[in-house]
């Protein structure tokens, strides 16, 4: 398995449990914006928007690179890269788990189908219908 810093995987799994900043990550894929670029795209206040970019940054999901007065935000993908290696290890450990669990469900099947099959005449007899026991205790009101 791919050895990964445990905080550094909690940090990126945290912010992208948001969807505001998915969506600025999606941003982020076509090019560097500016933090306002980023921020008119959301129904917010700017501090409220810059806490956001703050956790991305915390998570090494984007830089911030400041240019004069203007700060711009691109997008890192080494730590993308490594949470998809950390997802892929599990998605091939499942997808053994689920074509084991595939095989198993077939081999039951074939060994069901060449199982003999009951006679015609004991397929039609109905079997004797059974009486019920002694009536229940009954509840008085």
């Amino acid at each position: 398995m791919v050895k990964h810093n445990d905080q550094q995987l909690d940090l990126v799994f945290a912010a992208l449990a948001d969807s505001t900043r998915r969506r600025v990550l999606a941003q982020l894929e076509q090019g560097s914006h500016t933090i306002s670029e980023l921020a008119q795209q959301h129904a917010m206040s700017l501090p409220g928007f810059m806490k956001h970019l703050a956790v991305l940054e915390a998570a090494g999901l984007i830089a911030r690179a400041k240019e004069g007065r203007i700060v711009r935000c691109s997008l890192e993908t080494q730590t993308m890269q490594q949470a998809a290696q950390w997802i892929a290890h599990y998605d091939r450990y499942w997808n053994a788990q689920l074509d084991a669990l595939g095989r198993y469900l077939y081999h039951q099947e074939e060994t069901c189908q060449q199982a003999p099959e009951k006679s015609a005449s004991s397929a039609t007899t109905p079997s004797a219908p059974t009486k019920s026991g002694a009536p229940g205790p009954t509840r008085k009101r």
